[in-house]
């Protein structure tokens, strides 16, 4: 089949659509699949990156057995004007604000009533995947699942990771934090290649000892040692729950402030609250607690494997995005 994915990143939208797709169209093409990104180019589109991993990026619709969406812009109004041109429409959201024209729908986060938020938002004959049971997990992260070390609480290895793009500079804050609390033996840092502050970053770590990681394909494997987290919102709760791994979440934009409480009320992550209200201070409150907290980052890294437990396979989504067609 021929299958279209419509999704864009920039500096301010971010890089989580992109990568989130890319994992989708990974898995579609080893089942053989001809895949193309339909994407705008924008500062920080990542159309290169895209290209990188042996993908075709378009600029315009054109025939196609399936389109996947993932994009906060676009809803049935748009929807309606590409139906001539494909056999099924398939929606990745987790707003549950607008209106689709779709054939499924999938939205992979916990937020409150997640089974019955789009009820009255897609067509009756809409099939729905709701829920961590459908999470768009990259390979390396369900091979990492398989093998997690067991963890006591002890906090020694530190993972930094607040999104590809990092629109608030959260990095550089947690930098400022650290910079004044030299306990932990390992620290990764991790930025996209659409991070505006990526060389100043680089040259912090090189200078504190601490390690850079710029744009990789290993993320799985750093949450799998590190003890903790500092991370944003957004997909990347999921992930490092799905690796049982302790974090705070700071919430970097609104599409994210429903899922991250959600999460905490869960008992999943350690929610920081609005960037704008989260300093350099807050991360050095956050940092030096960690070393009383052993029983909260047991609990924590249990809830989030339990939270994100897959009865129906890791790539239940893949075969239902299939099914569409039949």
């Amino acid at each position: 089949m021929n299958i279209v994915i419509r999704t864009d990143a920039s500096f301010k939208i971010g890089s989580g659509h992109v990568m989130r797709c890319l994992t989708i169209a990974t898995e579609l093409r080893k089942k053989g699949h001809e895949v193309f990104f339909w994407m705008k180019e924008l500062p920080g589109d990542m159309r290169v990156f895209v290209q990188s991993k042996g993908f075709v990026v378009i600029t315009e619709m054109t025939k196609a057995d399936i389109c996947i969406i993932d994009h906060y812009d676009i809803d049935r109004e748009w929807e309606r004007k590409i139906r001539p041109f494909v056999k099924k429409i398939v929606v990745i959201d987790d707003l549950a604000n607008r209106i689709h024209d779709c054939d499924l729908l999938l939205d992979q986060n916990v937020v409150p009533n997640y089974e019955h938020r789009y009820d009255d938002l897609v067509p009756a004959h809409c099939v729905k995947l709701l829920g961590p049971r459908y999470l768009i997990m990259r390979e390396e992260f369900i091979r990492e699942r398989k093998s997690l070390p067991n963890k006591m609480g002890g906090v020694n290895r530190i993972l930094i990771f607040m999104g590809g793009s990092d629109p608030t500079s959260e990095t550089l804050k947690v930098l400022t934090a650290l910079t004044q609390h030299q306990i932990f033996q390992c620290v990764d840092v991790v930025v996209g290649n659409s991070n505006p502050h990526k060389t100043k970053i680089k040259d912090i770590c090189m200078k504190e000892g601490y390690l850079f990681h710029c744009q990789i394909d290993y993320l799985a494997s750093l949450m799998a040692k590190a003890d903790f987290s500092i991370g944003a919102g957004g997909s990347a709760t999921w992930e490092r729950c799905f690796v049982g791994l302790p974090s705070s979440s700071s919430i970097v934009a609104e599409n994210q402030r429903i899922s991250t409480e959600t999460a905490e009320e869960l008992g999943v992550i350690w929610n920081l609250g609005w960037h704008e209200q989260v300093t350099a201070d807050t991360y050095k409150d956050l940092l030096w607690s960690l070393k009383g907290k052993k029983e909260l980052l047991i609990n924590m890294r249990n809830a989030g494997l339990k939270l994100t437990e897959q009865s129906g396979g890791a790539r239940s989504w893949l075969d239902a995005i299939l099914e569409v067609t039949e």
